[in-house]
């Protein structure tokens, strides 16, 4: 198995200048942090909701695409997606003059298949995540569009790898580092980067308690499947792991960790108020799980967190922060 080194790594995000953006780190001080994990604590907040399209899918996309021969790039992409991968591959499309045909479930949310929309993709919608996959793989074959897989694959891991670099490089000497888990894909590429620059560093990974493809796998040895995906953070929904990510976290994750939506939706409501951040539900699953399962495991920590996306509605997010105010009013 052919693992990143951190020189290739540096090409990657040196090959990305200017088509992706070094994303901030926010060292996150205040009463809410003192409180909640002691003074101690110190929290650096990864704000990858701030990349082009509003999560880290970019990296990946375009890594992979600019791997392409002219011959395959003018031929088209295609990519499957409930909707950050989506947007990341139309986007990537656009910017590399190329186009793009993505395949998203029927429950995919409404602003993103817009957005993709926009990006100037064609949007094919389907039944759920598992005939998405199936329909992908016709347009591979009828269409000869070359197929961007959303966690899967050097070049993907590559791109995802980029962030765990910038990271390394903006926050020194890090206890700990929290990741979310959908497919896999940025666990495994953080984690390949983070452990080699930082080997000390322990890497967490967090899945909803309702797409948990990532513990099935590490219980069995081996990439496994979940018969469906019940979370509000619905990017984190993959319908299995793959087996290149799955060596990689098998080789670089420390531990996973599990939350509930009832967690994920405090998390965003804490960070909407302490942050002023209004992320998707999968962009607060690492905070939640520092607020909750990891709270007492690294007071006392640096601790990163990885806020990877912020793609949602005003409708959306404002249902999920009443929801989480009415669940406190109960615990109350």
């Amino acid at each position: 198995m052919e693992i990143p080194t951190i020189a290739t790594i540096r090409a990657a995000r040196q090959a990305l200048e200017g088509l992706v953006v070094e994303t901030p780190v926010w060292r996150w001080s205040n009463q809410d942090v003192t409180q909640a994990l002691g003074a101690a604590t110190q929290v650096y907040l990864k704000l990858e909701l701030f990349q082009h399209t509003g999560t880290f899918k970019p990296r990946g996309a375009l890594t992979v695409m600019c791997n392409l021969d002219h011959a395959a790039l003018a031929k088209g992409v295609t990519a499957v997606s409930a909707g950050n991968h989506a947007i990341a591959v139309a986007f990537a499309a656009q910017l590399l003059g190329t186009t793009a045909k993505v395949v998203m479930p029927k429950t995919a949310n409404a602003f993103r298949v817009a957005t993709c929309r926009a990006y100037g993709a064609e949007v094919e919608l389907v039944e759920n995540v598992t005939v998405a996959f199936e329909r992908v793989k016709q347009i591979q074959v009828e269409e000869e569009r070359h197929f961007v897989h959303p966690f899967e694959g050097f070049h993907t891991i590559l791109g995802t790898a980029t962030l765990g670099l910038e990271f390394c490089t903006q926050v020194e000497n890090l206890d700990a580092v929290i990741i979310p888990i959908g497919g896999g894909g940025l666990i495994a590429g953080m984690a390949t980067a983070i452990k080699q620059m930082q080997p000390d560093c322990l890497i967490f990974g967090v899945e909803p308690v309702g797409a948990d493809s990532m513990h099935r796998s590490f219980a069995a040895g081996s990439p496994q499947a979940i018969p469906a995906v019940h979370t509000i953070a619905d990017s984190l929904g993959a319908p299995h792991a793959a087996p290149y990510s799955f060596s990689l976290c098998q080789r670089f994750v420390d531990e996973l960790i599990f939350v509930t939506d009832a967690e994920i939706r405090q998390a965003m409501a804490l960070l909407f108020r302490s942050m002023k951040l209004a992320v998707e539900p999968a962009g607060a699953t690492a905070t939640a799980a520092l607020w909750g399962p990891l709270r007492e495991r690294l007071r006392g920590k640096r601790v990163g967190v990885i806020v990877c996306g912020a793609n949602i509605d005003l409708a959306t997010f404002t249902a999920h922060i009443s929801a989480a105010e009415a669940e406190s009013a109960q615990q109350a």
